[in-house]
């Protein structure tokens, strides 16, 4: 199982995300992730090889920006409030 971290503006998306009434999408997405970050479904994208980051999709607008460190067994979320062009 791995441990979930959060930047600055992943926990400002989150409040957008409860006045927008995603936020069980996004909780769903968080615990499947928490388990395996490579999980199907949904599928994911990668963004960048080099970072590790992944997208996977919110609602046809916003998606879930992670990376991972295997290494420690960490996943850091990015952001969860827009379309990953954005960061």
């Amino acid at each position: 199982m791995y441990n979930i971290k959060f930047t600055k503006l992943a926990l400002k998306d989150k409040k957008l995300l409860e006045k927008g009434k995603l936020i069980k999408n996004v909780n769903s997405l968080l615990t499947r992730i928490k388990k395996d970050p490579f999980c199907y479904p949904p599928s994911y994208e990668k963004l960048n090889v080099k970072y590790k980051m992944y997208s996977r999709r919110i609602n046809s607008k916003h998606r879930l920006v992670y990376m991972v460190d295997e290494s420690k067994k960490e996943i850091y979320v990015i952001r969860m409030w827009t379309h990953y062009e954005k960061i």
